[in-house]
């Protein structure tokens, strides 16, 4: 990841005003991916801090096996080196975690001073196939954390290697992925679909206000035959902004 960004920090800024679904809705109309089975998790991920609302930035990667005290032997230095790799890329930042220890949970990577340590470089959040400790202390840190279980010990938690493609909670990740996540799970967008996201949601998540809400919120003294066919009617709308916008049709 360089300088050269696709995004500014005002558009992470206002991607990060909507929640992970919303901006899925507009990532499903610029895609080139499928959109059914491409850029989300695949299994189930918790948020422990859902209070902070989602979380966008930059992937950087890291492998963890906190089992093996082989890891911290072989490369003492391995913390340092590894701040050092995030201290390099360009911010906001989340920090992707795969754990070589799955599916059990021996130990965790993150707990009060390495989030502290890594909101200083400028990283708002993990995604962490593994465990995570000291869950007031992080949010405190302002650190937002997405894992798969908590835990009381650290083991022999280090970085293994870093840089690298990881894959978490069904998906593999790159550095350098633009996240977005929250308490529904994650989107790792893939390379090259960042422009146009922000205009993307926001137009879809107003064609929704705009037909299938407003037809539902407007039923007053209808007939259920009547109600159901103003839902026709609001659906065919929607597919119809959507697809004079983007050449699809959308949800509805």
């Amino acid at each position: 990841m360089t300088d050269a960004r696709p995004l500014s920090h005002a558009e992470l800024l206002s991607l990060r005003r909507w929640n992970t679904p919303t901006i899925y809705n507009g990532w499903e109309q610029l895609t080139g991916h499928d959109a059914a089975a491409d850029a989300f998790n695949l299994e189930p991920v918790t948020d422990y801090m859902p209070q902070m609302g989602p979380m966008v930035g930059w992937a950087v990667t890291v492998v963890q096996e906190p089992s093996q005290s082989r890891h911290k032997r072989g490369n003492p230095s391995a913390w340092s080196e590894y701040r050092r790799y995030v201290a390099s890329l360009p911010g906001p930042k989340i920090v992707i975690v795969q754990d070589l220890d799955k599916p059990r949970c021996v130990g965790a990577f993150w707990g009060e001073v390495t989030a502290n340590t890594h909101r200083a470089l400028d990283c708002v959040g993990t995604i962490i196939d593994g465990a995570i400790r000291d869950v007031d202390e992080m949010t405190a840190a302002g650190f937002k954390a997405i894992a798969r279980r908590t835990c009381v010990g650290h083991a022999h938690s280090c970085p293994v290697r870093w840089g690298c493609e990881v894959e978490v909670f069904g998906r593999k990740i790159v550095p350098g992925q633009l996240v977005h996540a929250d308490k529904h799970g994650f989107l790792a967008v893939p390379p090259g679909e960042e422009k146009g996201l922000l205009e993307a949601a926001m137009f879809m998540d107003r064609n929704e206000c705009d037909t299938m809400i407003a037809a539902a919120r407007e039923t007053s003294g209808l007939t259920r035959e009547q109600m159901l066919e103003r839902f026709d009617v609001a659906a065919a709308a929607f597919a119809r902004a959507a697809r004079d916008r983007f050449g699809r049709k959308g949800e509805w």
